[in-house]
Parts: structure tokens; sequence; C-alpha cells
């Protein structure tokens, strides 16, 4: 059997100072003061109080003004086909054009690892396509035209880029119960390793039904308060 593999998120880097800068963008916009003043006169805990008020009222536009940097990996190309639905943000993904893969790296869904014949049958599948791949390239074709066989499963990493306005949009849609099993996990590692820079500005961010009610109405999962428990350590209530 193969190992599993999961996801996995990294920050690699982001706006620096970012709850001063997006403290600073909102300022300017009901102060006379210079730019060059706007921070050097603003204390952390005034900073840290108007982006709670900038967050309770709902004014997030000042929040794009930082951004983070994520290195992902260890999700299927099935998920990085939804992450990139999220349109606001920029991505780098590895090349199946130019990569030539050469080990066997595969995204086992929670449904099927459970099941051990099912599990058996799929991984058997893996070796085949992978085979044919490999005998693909070895007989001259371009890998641009072999990868045509390999499956959504494929293990593929990412650079994401988002600003703060957008990831509490992403987190708020992805992170629902809701949401397919992948991308909420990979949701999941982007906050938890952006909360610690920037603990203000993605207080009480998470799934829909961290804010209030379930956003899915009849649909809702019906678990709206393990949800919160779940993030309340996180996020803060």
């Amino acid at each position: 059997m193969r190992d599993m593999i999961e996801a996995s998120a990294v920050l690699l880097g982001y706006s620096p100072d970012p709850e001063k800068a997006v403290a600073a963008a909102a300022r300017l916009c009901y102060s006379p003061l210079d730019v060059t003043q706007l921070r050097s006169e603003m204390s952390d805990a005034e900073a840290t109080k108007l982006l709670g008020k900038l967050i309770e009222l709902g004014h997030f536009s000042a929040l794009e003004h930082a951004s983070f940097t994520f290195g992902i990996e260890g999700i299927s190309r099935a998920c990085s086909h939804q992450l990139v639905r999220h349109r606001i943000a920029s991505y780098s993904q590895q090349s199946q054009r130019y990569v030539r893969l050469d080990e066997v790296k595969a995204i086992l869904p929670p449904s099927v690892s459970e099941d051990e014949a099912q599990s058996e049958r799929f991984n058997e599948m893996l070796d085949t396509l992978w085979g044919y791949y490999r005998e693909m390239v070895e007989k001259g074709i371009p890998e641009e035209d072999a990868r045509y066989i390999l499956p959504n499963a494929c293990e593929t990493k990412i650079v994401v880029t988002m600003n703060a306005r957008e990831l509490r949009h992403f987190f708020r849609v992805r992170l629902c119960r809701r949401a397919q099993w992948e991308i909420r996990l990979m949701a999941d590692r982007m906050l938890r390793v952006v909360v610690p820079v920037a603990p203000t500005l993605f207080k009480g961010c998470g799934p829909g039904c961290v804010e209030g009610a379930c956003p899915e109405g009849a649909m809702s999962c019906g678990q709206a308060v393990e949800v919160r428990e779940q993030y309340v350590d996180l996020i803060g209530s």
C-alpha cells in the first residue's frame, strides 16, 4: 500500500506588518495626516482597535492591502481545479508539461482508503496509468502529451497569493463542512499558518456558521455548534 499523502501549507511570505498596513489604509480615508505620518503616529493598540471595528462593520476594502503567499503541496489536481476558481488570487502551479513524473504520487480519498478492496483496486489502476505514462515518455512522446493519461488524483504543488479580504471569503466557503473534503483540509492548513502572523485580521474568520446562523439554509450540515468549537481556540469568538 502507498503512504497516505496529506495537504500541507507553508506561509512563504506576506506584507510587512500586515495589520498596521491595513489600519493605515483605513485611517487615511478619515484623516488629514500625511501618508508618512499614518503609521508612525498609530500605536499597536490603536491599529488593533481600528481593525476590529472594520471587521465588525464588514468594511473589508482596506483588507486588500495585505497579501499572503502560501506554498501548498500534497493536494490533487482535482483539488487545485477547485482552488483556481477563486479568481482574486495569483497562482503558480507545478507544470505537468515540463516536469516529468517519475514517481507515482496520488491522493487517495478517505472513502476509498477505508475500503480495503477499493483501495487495492484504486492503486492497481494508478500503477497501470503511470506505467503507460512512462512507456509513452520512453517511446519519445512529449511529456505535455503523455500527461493526458494522468488522473485527477495526481499530486500537485502550487504557490498561492491572496489578499486578506479574499482569504476571509475563501475560508468562509471552503471551511464549511459542505465543501469538498480535500479543499476543506487545505483551507484549514492555510488558516492555521496565517492566524499567528495576523490574528486581528483573521479574528472570527472561518466557515459561515462561525459568525452567526448557517448560511446554507436547508442545505446545512446541522453541525454548527461543533464547527464553532473546532475553531474558537484559533480565531476567537
